[in-house]
């Protein structure tokens, strides 16, 4: 039976101080379908909440760029309704972050909640005594309210992508890597090297690509950013060459981020930037991963890159970078966990 939730990063809301969380899923065949895009968030406060001190505590983390785009884009949307206009026309919504400011709470403290009206839905509610206190604490926890509605996000396109995926590709992956992989359906064109495999939706004004390759696992320093940089250059001159002799897709070796993640519990280094075509004007964004196979000796590189011109990437980004969650290595689970990290 395929594994249903695809396990990402450590689900902040049970870490945070002051923070409880309940995990269970409330949704059933009568829960509506949630309302919203991916990486949409709702905040429920009221107005003077909302312009004061805590909403824009918050509206600065939802406004805040994506790492890695070639443009500036907001990581997620955003709307805002007073707590008197949610009911059950606007309680319905995917993403929602409820600010409660009364006396009645001592200290700032936050819970999330999961398809209580709808699915796939969660909930985020923030109570403080006060808007400083509320400011305060979503200030000091940036990264983790980040990181969950991010995370959040992933789980559902990551197990919607099992439901739905392009076979195919599943097959050859299984048979060259011993891996499991899922990607969208709509990447139907492919192309195979040595160790190697690209999928792609190949359309006319944007495209959308998935790429898998495997390295014998050499030292840890395959981990860090400059030896990375050079072994993808390496690759891609390879396998994904241009229209014309002397073009290749290369790293634009200014714009390249990378950080150390945790996939299923196991880590990955996780690469977030930039790429080009040779001597073309080619290019768009990309974001990698890179994981142990202790099995085989290997490192299981998978990539998602855009190409859209005059056009925003962040959703076609982050639709390829869901699939890199649902790979899945020999070893299975966690028996690379503690492998060092650089």
């Amino acid at each position: 039976m395929k594994t249903r939730v695809i396990t990402i990063l450590v689900m902040v809301a049970v870490v945070l101080s002051g923070c409880d969380s309940k995990h269970k899923r409330r949704g059933s065949i009568l829960t509506p379908q949630s309302s919203g895009n991916p990486y949409e968030v709702m905040v429920v406060a009221d107005d003077s909440v909302y312009q004061g001190y805590a909403g824009k505590a918050i509206q600065a983390i939802l406004d805040k760029s994506l790492l890695g785009l070639p443009q500036a884009e907001e990581q997620f949307h955003k709307s805002h309704i007073e707590h008197k206009h949610f009911d059950k026309i606007t309680n319905i919504f995917r993403n929602i972050f409820k600010i409660n400011i009364g006396k009645e709470y001592t200290m700032a403290k936050m819970h999330v909640e999961r398809d209580v009206y709808s699915a796939p839905q969660m909930i985020i509610t923030l109570n403080a005594p006060d808007q400083l206190t509320a400011s305060v604490y979503i200030t000091e926890h940036t990264k983790q309210i980040e990181s969950l509605i991010n995370s959040e996000e992933i789980n559902r396109a990551a197990n919607d992508l099992v439901d739905e995926h392009n076979s195919k590709f599943t097959e050859e992956v299984k048979k060259m890597f011993g891996c499991t992989m899922y990607i969208p359906y709509s990447l139907k064109e492919m192309k195979k090297g040595e160790n190697f495999i690209w999928a792609s939706d190949n359309g006319l004004s944007t495209i959308q690509n998935i790429v898998i390759y495997s390295l014998p696992y050499v030292s840890e320093k395959m981990f860090m950013r400059g030896p990375y940089i050079a072994l993808r250059d390496t690759v891609m001159k390879k396998n994904i060459p241009g229209g014309r002799e002397g073009q290749w897709m290369q790293t634009n070796k200014e714009f390249v981020w990378t950080n150390n993640i945790s996939v299923k519990g196991v880590y990955a280094m996780e690469a977030r930037g930039l790429w080009e075509m040779r001597d073309d004007a080619m290019g768009g964004p990309f974001v990698s991963h890179s994981r142990i196979d202790s099995v085989n000796g290997r490192i299981i590189v998978v990539e998602g890159f855009v190409y859209a011109p005059d056009k925003k990437k962040r959703s076609m980004l982050r639709r390829m970078e869901a699939a890199l969650y649902t790979l899945e290595t020999p070893d299975g689970s966690k028996k690379n966990e503690d492998t060092k990290k650089n």
